[in-house]
């Protein structure tokens, strides 16, 4: 359950409406920022927002080609702390990312969280605009875990989970390939003993069946 601060709770149910959006990016390396859609500096307890990129405020609108806990945002490069090179670097790749609604006329009212998630892809234009991707961390829940248990081996010919050298050979993944062919029995990466769909959906035997008796 999403917690509202009691003394912004009013200003939420106000019908003049005086919220802004607060970002705060932590990069990787550890580093924090905040931004507010705001055309001036927030400070919000001990945190300072200054005014930023301009992202669309329909960013939470999830569209109908999104993933599940996927959205995107367009916007224009405002802030100082975010450079052309560290974009191209990939420094703000995977950086967290905690949005809150916050009162610009009462930022000592406090903050509502309303999404966290972090950046997934960034792409920056020739004209200044970028889109960034953003991914909820529900979305990490949705994330496989593991390997796909299957017959055939997973891994690449040529690689290191493969050990042998590729030398534009094809391999079809098969056990007998493996072991006939390039004699790599011992780094097969598959599962060729996993019974198959008949052998799971057979019933019980017509003949010889005492039907429990012992």
């Amino acid at each position: 359950m999403r917690h509202v601060p009691e003394a912004l709770q009013s200003s939420l149910s106000e019908e003049t409406l005086t919220l802004c959006l607060c970002w705060r990016l932590t990069r990787s390396d550890g580093r924090v920022f905040g931004l507010t859609s705001h055309d001036q500096a927030l400070t919000v307890g001990s945190e300072v927002f200054v005014p930023g990129a301009a992202l669309d405020t329909s960013v939470f609108v999830h569209g109908a080609d999104l993933q599940p806990g996927r959205v995107e945002a367009l916007g224009a490069l405002r802030a100082d702390f975010i450079e052309d090179a560290d974009l191209r670097a990939g420094v703000w790749h995977a950086c967290r990312v905690d949005i809150y609604r916050v009162d610009w006329q009462a930022p000592d009212l406090g903050k509502l969280h309303i999404w966290s998630g972090a950046f997934s892809e960034l792409t920056l234009s020739d004209q200044g605009q970028f889109k960034i991707g953003l991914v909820s961390q529900m979305a990490e829940l949705q994330r496989p875990i593991g390997r796909v248990l299957q017959r055939r081996c997973d891994a690449v010919l040529g690689d290191a989970r493969c050990g042998i050298s590729a030398d534009g050979r094809v391999c079809d993944h098969r056990v007998e390939t493996c072991r006939d062919v390039f004699d790599n029995i011992e780094n097969f990466r598959g599962f060729p003993h996993l019974p198959g769909p008949d052998f799971l959906l057979a019933g019980p035997a017509a003949s010889q069946n005492d039907g429990g008796q012992r």
